[in-house]
C-alpha cells in the first residue's frame, strides 16, 4: 500500500496535500482498494465553507456508497473537473490525478491534528 511521506492523513482515509494557503484532499490507496471499482463522485458544495469532518460529497463504488469528509475546516474553491467522466482515477491515481477538491484552509492549526504517514500506516497496519 502506498502512503506518501509528504501528505497529512485522517482517520476516513483521507488525504490532504498542502500548497500554501492551499490544500488538496483526496481518499488513500488504503480506501480506495476498500470501495473498489469507483464510479461516480458527487460533489456539489464548491463556493461553501464546510468545518472539520462535515461532508463534504459521496463517492460511489461497485459495492457502496460513502460520504467524503473535510479533513480540515476550510471553503471548497474547486473540484477536481477529470473526475467528472474519469471517476476511475480515484482507483489508478489517488494521490495524484484522482483528487478531488481544493480547498482554503480557515485554521491552519487544524493540521497539526492530522495523521503523518508513518501515524496512518499504524492505523491502517
Amino acid at each position: 500500500m502506498n502512503v506518501p511521506e509528504n501528505l497529512k492523513y485522517t482517520k476516513d482515509h483521507e488525504w490532504l496535500r498542502v500548497e500554501g494557503a492551499f490544500c488538496f484532499v483526496g481518499i488513500t490507496d488504503f480506501a480506495q482498494g476498500e470501495l473498489g471499482d469507483i464510479v461516480f463522485i458527487e460533489i456539489e458544495t464548491v463556493g461553501e465553507t464546510l468545518d472539520k469532518e462535515e461532508v463534504f460529497g459521496t463517492i460511489e463504488a461497485v459495492k457502496t456508497v460513502s460520504d467524503l469528509f473535510m479533513p480540515i475546516g476550510g471553503e471548497v474553491i474547486e473540484i477536481n473537473p477529470a473526475l467528472e467522466d474519469s471517476p476511475d482515477l480515484v482507483n489508478s491515481d489517488p494521490f495524484g490525478e484522482g483528487w478531488m477538491i481544493k480547498i482554503k484552509v480557515s485554521d491552519a492549526g487544524e493540521l497539526d491534528e492530522m495523521m503523518s504517514a508513518s501515524e496512518y500506516s499504524d492505523l491502517t497496519g
